[in-house]
């Protein structure tokens, strides 16, 4: 199993570096910038043999020009609209990290950008933006039935599963979370928990699917306190899973 060792960069980016202690080659999830990189290979005694993006936001995309190396495969999207990529990929393909021994599997979700991937394999699941602990990116150029229905896809996974995204926002989703399910007691136990870690300044991550599904609002739209609390937020009826999702994404944006 991969070591998976949290990167801060900038105001509250994660990058992810993966690494194992049966090889000194690594690989990195998401550079928002290049020097925090540099000093945790240089720690860990790492050489970085990858670089994987999830989408084109600078946050996630920094400080891939000063890592990347000649020959040195940068797995992205592909479109075009992400700097520095080398190795495009899409739905279905199989990401091997050199030096690693592990292949991931790519899955498409589109919503916060259109070309937004993620990376699956190993127990793990590199969510860029797409999902937060205990939220979801903004549609900043999807809709909220493309949203919903790559939300509806993640929710299918293992339990087991582990959740690494690109922000430290657990705190705020759960508050948020607790306004659209005030009476889920798992989700109140979270809160509390997290409220001490970052008393603490520890990192919240990672959570997992199986926590998720228990207390994260984007992915209990059809739970019927989560409805009802979307329903008098939007002030009107709310037909089906994806206008419940929307007005939920709605509420969030202006929570």
């Amino acid at each position: 199993m991969l070591n998976i060792t949290p990167i801060p960069v900038l105001a509250d980016n994660y990058t992810w570096l993966l690494h194992s202690p049966q090889s000194s080659h690594a690989a990195v999830v998401d550079p928002g910038e290049s020097e925090p990189v540099r000093r945790a290979l240089e720690g860990f005694g790492l050489t970085l043999s990858a670089i994987l993006l999830t989408h084109h936001h600078h946050d996630h995309v920094g400080g891939v020009a000063d890592l990347s190396q000649p020959g040195m495969p940068v797995f992205g999207p592909a479109g075009g609209q992400t700097p520095g990529v080398t190795e495009p990929v899409g739905e279905g393909d199989p990401v091997l990290l050199p030096g690693l021994d592990t292949t991931l599997t790519v899955m498409t979700v589109p919503g916060h950008t259109l070309d937004h991937i993620a990376y699956i394999g190993d127990d793990a699941l590199f969510a860029g933006d797409a999902l937060f602990a205990g939220g979801c990116g903004r549609m900043f150029e999807g809709d909220a039935a493309t949203m919903q229905g790559y939300l509806a896809r993640l929710r299918e996974l293992a339990d087991e599963t582990r959740l690494y995204c690109g922000h430290e926002y657990t705190l705020a989703n759960l508050e948020f979370a607790t306004a659209a399910e005030p009476g889920n007691e798992k989700l109140r136990q979270r809160l509390d928990k997290v409220r001490e870690q970052r008393a603490r300044q520890a990192v919240t991550l990672p959570s997992t699917l199986g926590e998720e599904k228990a207390t994260n609002p984007f992915l209990r739209w059809d739970k019927p306190e989560v409805i009802k609390q979307a329903r008098q937020q939007a002030g009107h009826a709310l037909e089906g899973d994806v206008a419940v999702f929307a007005a939920l994404r709605q509420w969030k944006d202006h929570f």
